[in-house]
């Protein structure tokens, strides 16, 4: 087994990429297909407010689409591949039908529920969520830097096992008290 250390880098910046972004994006509901019914999956979800929706399928044998009936949001053009995120900001609470345009006839309907989220008033003093906050992100930066250092040492035991077999030395000996 050969390593190569291009290799191993890109792995380490694939598994990296992966650890604040997702954060981000922890709150979305995901609506996919069930092609077999020609229905979404679910097909009625309840949010808050801030809150996004994203629909997402791949690989389908048929192309389809999330389109709402008042025009709030539009994945485009009938797709057998789709990743549409939309978020819900603050004021869009009520209620929201969307359609498979390809398939509507069929039944592939759905609802979004969107609840009122917390809103700020002007006059008001705001909850002191600072701190909390600033604790959440201190948590998410310790455990990121936590994967970066655990994935740093077994990327380098890898390594060491690849350039070890490279040279022909046994990576474990048998000792004297073993026998």
């Amino acid at each position: 087994m050969r390593v190569h250390s291009a290799g191993l880098c890109f792995i380490v910046m694939v598994l990296l990429s992966s650890g604040p972004a997702a954060a981000q994006e922890d709150d979305d509901v995901i609506i996919g297909v069930d092609s077999t019914n020609l229905q979404f999956s679910p097909s009625d979800v309840t949010i808050k407010e801030g809150q996004a929706v994203r629909f997402f399928w791949s690989g389908e044998l048929l192309a389809h689409n999330a389109v709402a009936l008042d025009g709030i949001f539009d994945s485009g053009e009938p797709s057998r591949d789709v990743d549409y995120r939309f978020v819900f900001e603050l004021g869009t609470n009520g209620t929201y039908d969307f359609v498979c345009e390809p398939h509507e006839q069929l039944g592939m309907v759905g609802t979004i529920t969107v609840l009122p989220g917390e809103e700020v008033l002007p006059d008001a003093e705001p909850p002191n969520t600072q701190a909390s906050a600033s604790d959440d992100e201190r948590f998410r930066l310790t455990f990121f830097g936590l994967e970066l250092i655990i994935l740093s040492f077994i990327a380098f035991l890898v390594y060491q096992i690849g350039k070890a077999r490279e040279r022909g030395t046994p990576l474990f000996v048998k000792g004297e008290s073993d026998e």
